[in-house]
C-alpha cells in the first residue's frame, strides 16, 4: 500500500527530531565534561598554587617542608584528594630535588630560573576519593564509539618563590643602615621570633632623632637631615607605607602622628615583629628630605618614648632614653614578611614569598 504524503511528513519529521535530540545529547555530554575537566583544574590549580606557597613559606624560615604541598593540595579539592606528583626546585639547604625537564605541554611550570633562584614548583594532578588517577566521565561514554571511554588525567603546576623584598609595604618609620649594622653586628646577630623571651644581649634602643650627631663612621646613624625625625611620608591611615623605588619621602616633625602611635602601642603590645625601611643616604631637608633605601628589616618593640607617647621596655624595665632623644627599644628579628611586594633586595633578615606564573 502507498504511503501518504502526510505520513511521510511526519517520519521526516521524526527522523530529524531523533537525529537532532542525538546531536544535541552529544553536544551536552561535551559542554558537560569539558565543564567538568576544567573545574577539576581549577581545584587543582588552586591546590597547587597553595601547596607552592606553603612550602616556599617554610623554605623562607627554616628548612623546606616538602609535606605541606599535600595538605593544601588536598584541602582545595572538592572529595578532599588530589595527587601531588612533584615537589622540587632549588633552596639553599639543598632539600627540593632538582626539578625535571618541561613536558611540553599547557599544564608546565615556566623555565627554570636563572642558577642560585630559590623557588619551589608543585606538581598535582587527579586522585578521586576511590584512589582512581582518572575523572570519570558523565555523558561522554553515550556518544557513539565512546562507550570504551575511562576518563581523563587533569594536572597543574605552581611555582613560588622567596628571597628579600626590594618593594613592600611597611610601616612608616625608618633607621639608617649604620645603626641597623651596629645593632645586628653586620647581620650575625638577631633575637628568637616571638612568642620566645629574647636575652638581653640582642636589646638595641633606636634613636630615631638625636642631638648627638652621627655615632657610625659609615654613614648616617640615629640622626636625621635638619627636620627630619625618622618618619616616612605617610599615605596610608594605618602608619603603612608603600616603598616601591629606590627612594622615600621624610615625613617632618618629631612626634609621630596619630597613626602611628597606635601603630606602635599595637607592637608593643602584641609583642610580634614589625617591618620598615633601612636607609644609607640621607639627602635634603624638611618636607624636601629623601631617604635612599637599603633594604628591609624586621623588629620587635618592646618600648619607645617620643613626644605624647612613651612606654617603658618590658624587656628591661626601664627608660634608655635619654635627654631630647626620640627612641625605639627593641631587638631585630629575622622572619616572613607579611606583605606583598617583589623579591629581589638586599637580605637584612626578612624575605616574603611570591607565586610566580
Amino acid at each position: 500500500m502507498r504511503m501518504r504524503d502526510n505520513d511521510r511528513g511526519a517520519i521526516g519529521v521524526l527522523i530529524s527530531i531523533l537525529l537532532g535530540f542525538g546531536v544535541l545529547l552529544g553536544m551536552g555530554a561535551i559542554v558537560i565534561d569539558v565543564g567538568f575537566l576544567f573545574k577539576e583544574r581549577a581545584e587543582l590549580q588552586n591546590g597547587a598554587d597553595a601547596g607552592a606557597l606553603a612550602v616556599a613559606q617554610t623554605c623562607a624560615t627554616a628548612p623546606c617542608l616538602v609535606n605541606k604541598s599535600n595538605y593544601f593540595a588536598n584541602h582545595n579539592a572538592k572529595d578532599g584528594v588530589s595527587t601531588v606528583d612533584v615537589v622540587c626546585g632549588y633552596d639553599k639547604g639543598g632539600v627540593l630535588p632538582s626539578c625535571p625537564a618541561p613536558a611540553g605541554t599547557m599544564t608546565d611550570c615556566p623555565a627554570k630560573p636563572a642558577a642560585g633562584v630559590t623557588y619551589v614548583d608543585v606538581h598535582t594532578s587527579t586522585q578521586t576519593s576511590g584512589g582512581d588517577t582518572l575523572l570519570p566521565p558523565m555523558f561522554a561514554r553515550s556518544l557513539l564509539g565512546n562507550g570504551s571511554y575511562e576518563g581523563s588525567r587533569v594536572a597543574a603546576c605552581a611555582r613560588a618563590r622567596w628571597g628579600p623584598p626590594k618593594t613592600a609595604t611597611t610601616m612608616a618609620m625608618t633607621i639608617s643602615w649604620c645603626e641597623w649594622n651596629q645593632a645586628t653586628a653586620n647581620g650575625t646577630s638577631f633575637g628568637p621570633t616571638p612568642p620566645a623571651t629574647p636575652p638581653l644581649s640582642v636589646h638595641r634602643v633606636l634613636k630615631l632623632h638625636t642631638t648627638g650627631g652621627t655615632t657610625c663612621p659609615s654613614g648616617p646613624a640615629g640622626s636625621d637631615g635638619p627636620g627630619m625625625f625618622g618618619w616616612v611620608d605617610d599615605t596610608d591611615a594605618d602608619c603603612s607605607v608603600l616603598i616601591s623605588g629606590n627612594t622615600y619621602s621624610a615625613n617632618t616633625g618629631a612626634s609621630a602622628d596619630k597613626d602611628c602611635k597606635t601603630a606602635l602601642a599595637d607592637a608593643f603590645t602584641s609583642r610580634t615583629a614589625v617591618y620598615f625601611p633601612i636607609y644609607t643616604k640621607v639627602t635634603g631637608t624638611g618636607t624636601g628630605g629623601t631617604y635612599t633605601l637599603a633594604g628591609f628589616a624586621g623588629f620587635v618593640v618592646t618600648g619607645y618614648w617620643l613626644p605624647g607617647a612613651n612606654q617603658k621596655d618590658w624587656l628591661t624595665n626601664k627608660n634608655e632614653c635619654k635627654g631630647s632623644d626620640k627612641c625605639v627599644a627593641g631587638y631585630f628579628v629575622q622572619g616572613l614578611m607579611p606583605s606583598t611586594g617583589t623579591i629581589g633586595g638586599p637580605d637584612l633578615g626578612v624575605r616574603i614569598v611570591q607565586l610566580i606564573g
